[in-house]
């Protein structure tokens, strides 16, 4: 885990530091050289210069000319180099004797060794609290936005319930009646679709068909889905609740079950329940639609008589 940690925070800093640090100054010549290892070392002899040195898990020599150096899970040792900047994720900066360093040595859970005749231009900085700042701007706002999308699944929900409800029980009894079927239909729907899309955009004629496919109907099938299985889950807990009433619309059961397929999809382990869950809702909607459309009876029985819940919902 903290390598992937460590690994990501890399991203972040190439991506948001490094390449504008680059660009804002650039006091040495460049030769396009360009060094990278995993689990392995580089070294960068006296009298050779390179562009960029990236190594993971391996030790980076510096004793020649290099822009920037970056070094993750692993160590760095310069001596008598000159270097533009250091970035350091979870690794050990030695800066020996003779070393010019004309910018700044970027860390994040790194050490930093320095002796005393080393030229630092710019400054050691840990770039932890600036992390933990951005976190602590950026958490608030994913989770207002986290909340905002639930309350517009459970509104799609609601909306559901209400102008398709004789649709979407009958595909709960697809779930209930063919859940070995219906499960594989899912899993098949989540690799065919995409398939077919796929070969219908090699053509001209079948690319518009292809991308609405790929990008309108599969989709939106899968969020339809999603809200059945949703719906399903609530009914089953409401008959649970309260034996043998059915509400006319399964207004409660949208709410109550598509907030909680919201909230287990959060946790780990549970959000595979979720998943599973949606894969049941999807094979019944991909079901329901290929016997509406082959004019065959979704369901070998007929649906129960609805009765009216005398409480809301």
């Amino acid at each position: 885990m903290r390598r992937v940690i460590t690994r990501a925070a890399a991203a972040f800093l190439a991506f948001a530091f490094l390449a504008p640090v680059a660009l804002a100054a650039e006091p040495f010549p460049h030769t396009g050289r360009v060094l990278m290892a995993a689990q392995a070392d580089v070294t960068v002899p006296a009298g050779e210069q390179a562009d960029l040195v990236v190594v993971v898990d391996g030790v980076a020599t510096i004793d020649g000319t290099v822009n920037t150096v970056v070094t993750i899970n692993g160590s760095a040792v310069l001596t008598g180099a000159d270097v533009e900047s250091i970035v350091a994720i979870g690794s050990d900066v030695r800066l020996d004797a003779g070393t010019v360093v004309a910018g700044n040595v970027t860390t994040l859970d790194s050490t930093v060794h320095q002796a005393a005749d080393v030229t630092l231009g710019g400054e050691v900085t840990d770039v932890r609290a600036s992390l933990i700042a951005v976190g602590a701007i950026l958490a608030p706002a994913f989770i207002l936005f986290w909340i905002g999308m639930g309350l517009a699944t459970i509104v799609a929900g609601l909306l559901l319930a209400a102008l398709a409800s004789r649709q979407v029980r009958t595909a709960e009894l697809v779930i209930r009646r063919e859940p070995v079927r219906t499960l594989a239909v899912g899993v098949l729907g989540l690799v065919v679709i995409p398939f077919a899309a796929a070969v219908l955009m090699i053509t001209v004629i079948g690319a518009p068909i292809g991308l609405a496919l790929l990008f309108g109907v599969w989709p939106l099938m899968a969020f339809v889905g999603y809200l059945v299985a949703g719906i399903w889950v609530g009914e089953w807990l409401l008959a649970r609740a309260r034996p043998g009433v059915v509400a006319d619309r399964p207004y409660l059961a949208a709410i109550i079950g598509v907030l909680l397929l919201q909230l287990v999809a959060v946790i780990p382990v549970l959000g595979l329940l979720a998943a599973l869950a949606s894969l049941f809702g999807f094979g019944a909607v991909l079901l329901v639609a290929w016997r509406t459309l082959m004019d065959r009876p979704a369901i070998a029985a007929n649906l129960p008589r609805q009765t009216a819940s005398p409480v809301a919902g």
